[in-house]
């Protein structure tokens, strides 16, 4: 039996990344953004080095070499910490993991965002929706617009209005989705300290994650070095199946620490209330005990078939074991909303108060069904995938 896993040295900067989303997420959510204090300390605390290789193309970066089963393992302890954090770093974890695993980005990009992740926990996100566009998953060209500065192509301008960049006020990198002149679409790196960046604050009253800053950013005329744009080997390459990877599990995991959350927040109310017509606890009622048997048994689903699809995928990085992580997805995000609805229905009218943690965990999970793939795509992946395995069998030689 395995015991060494996850990794010790993965387990510690989970530990500090956990006490960093702590410590500020009340902050975070009553300020609906992550506040310069939250920022500071999610960098702090060392996660972004964890999806960094230790060494690339010769290049020794001192990256923690997180496997992808690990990032779901991660992912669970910060989101039971507090999902708006956990999400800001989920972001990096997927957007680093995947693109060293695909090789994605020019050797020197990755050297140069592994570094910078690696020696000051720099935080990397990929921006692509837009108010027109919505999300990029089913097509269509942007409308932020990458235009070469002269003939030469040293220097380009990117001008444009990207929306839900979660996390955006801690963010020192984003990978940012533009069109060029020519009609093709084209990805920049950008330093968002960079003159021409704004962002603008529009993630207030959100009903979920109000702690993540997903707030809005606009490029004006920002000036990217040639050497920031993807060229265009890379663009015309079909997606690597570890991109879809490392973003299902990001957030397969995430939810699911919400889910756990919720549970462990349950058990404590259950043992700890004590009415006053009962004149026991909580904990001592059948139908109180069948809830929190049918949550633990949901999330307890979930895990193991998010760990299983993980292990399936880094036996067999190819898109042949794509459709289980998508399922394992849509199965985490579900059981995070069935465990927070089934506490809020044991708790009662005490849960809709601030006061206990269930009203924020209840909001939190419904985020998870919005992100995709949708549970609908989702088991249809999986279903098509059993259909063709079953009709290779059956076929006569």
């Amino acid at each position: 039996m395995q015991t060494d896993w996850p990794r010790p040295e993965i387990r510690a900067v989970t530990a500090h990344a956990v006490l960093a989303i702590q410590s500020h997420l009340a902050e975070c959510e009553a300020a609906q953004d992550v506040t310069p204090a939250a920022a500071r300390a999610l960098k702090a605390s060392g996660y972004a080095a964890l999806s960094v290789p230790a060494n690339f193309d010769g290049h020794e970066l001192g990256g923690l070499s997180m496997t992808l089963s690990e990032f779901g393992w991660v992912q669970e302890q910060l989101g039971a910490a507090g999902a708006s954090l956990a999400l800001v770093l989920a972001m990096t974890g997927q957007v680093l993991g995947s693109a060293f695993a695909a090789r994605s980005l020019p050797p020197e990009l990755l050297t140069l965002l592994g570094r910078a992740a690696v020696q000051r926990g720099a935080l990397v996100n990929a921006l692509a929706s837009e108010p027109a566009l919505g999300s990029p998953s089913r097509g269509g060209l942007p409308q932020t617009v990458l235009q070469p500065q002269s003939e030469e192509g040293g220097h380009y301008l990117l001008s444009g209005h990207k929306t839900w960049a979660t996390g955006a006020r801690a963010l020192d990198f984003a990978l940012v989705t533009a069109r060029t002149p020519d009609e093709q679409i084209a990805r920049v790196l950008v330093e968002l300290t960079a003159p021409g960046v704004r962002i603008e604050s529009t993630w207030g009253g959100a009903l979920s994650l109000r702690g993540s800053g997903s707030q809005d950013v606009h490029f004006s005329g920002v000036a990217v070095p040639a050497g920031n744009v993807i060229a265009p080997q890379f663009q015309r390459q079909p997606q690597h199946p570890a991109h879809p990877a490392w973003f299902w599990t990001a957030l397969a995991g995430t939810y699911l620490g919400v889910g756990t959350a919720a549970l462990a927040a349950l058990l404590d109310y259950a043992r700890t209330r004590v009415p006053t017509a009962l004149g026991q606890p909580l904990a001592s009622l059948p139908r109180v005990r069948e809830a929190v048997g049918r949550v633990g048994a949901d999330l307890t689903a979930a895990r193991a078939l998010l760990r299983v699809a993980a292990q399936g995928f880094e036996a067999e990085p190819s898109a042949a074991s794509l459709p289980l992580l998508a399922a394992a997805k849509a199965l985490c995000t579900n059981a995070a909303v069935s465990a927070t609805d089934a506490a809020a229905r044991v708790v009662g009218g005490a849960a809709l108060s601030p006061d206990l943690p269930f009203e924020r965990l209840l909001r939190d999970a419904r985020a998870g069904l919005t992100h995709p793939p949708t549970d609908a795509e989702a088991f249809e992946r999986l279903g098509g995938a059993l259909l063709e395995e079953v009709g290779k069998e059956t076929q006569v030689p």
